[in-house]
């Protein structure tokens, strides 16, 4: 800023000020309400802003924790396997009811077949009875 700048800006300054003290008291109110009307749509306008600046970081964290947890998971290897086996082993022998239940093998086959099982049964006990039945 160069000094015709500077007196400028003292002599704005100065008038500014002598217009404050020469305001009456039912302008000065009017214009307190303008403003404080003008911060609030100021603040009101600013909010989803904030919020759009926090919710992005936050996302982006959780995105990439979720990544993290998703390839951070631990493979089995083959020591897992025989430890595996071991508990197997160590099990409790299953009672005759459990036996029923499962068929012999269950730890090769695919989980996806003893998800209808009460299917099976049901379509068991319908062949018994229409293998029964005489055919024409």
């Amino acid at each position: 800023m160069n000094s015709s700048d500077k007196d400028f800006e003292k002599r704005a300054r100065a008038l500014y000020q002598e217009a404050a003290h020469r305001v009456d008291p039912v302008t000065a109110g009017r214009l307190r309400a303008a403003r404080r009307t003008a911060l609030e749509a100021a603040t009101n306008q600013a909010s989803p802003h904030h919020r759009a600046r926090v919710l992005v970081p936050v996302g982006a964290l959780a995105a990439m924790a979720l990544a993290a947890l998703m390839i951070w998971q631990p493979t089995p290897g083959p020591h897992d396997a025989s430890s595996q086996q071991a508990a197997v082993t160590s099990a409790p022998v299953a009672s005759e009811q459990d036996a029923e239940v499962l068929p012999p093998g269950t730890d090769k086959a695919d989980p996806g077949l003893y998800q209808n099982l009460d299917f099976y049964s049901w379509l068991a006990a319908n062949q018994g009875g229409s293998s029964s039945q005489p055919k024409n």
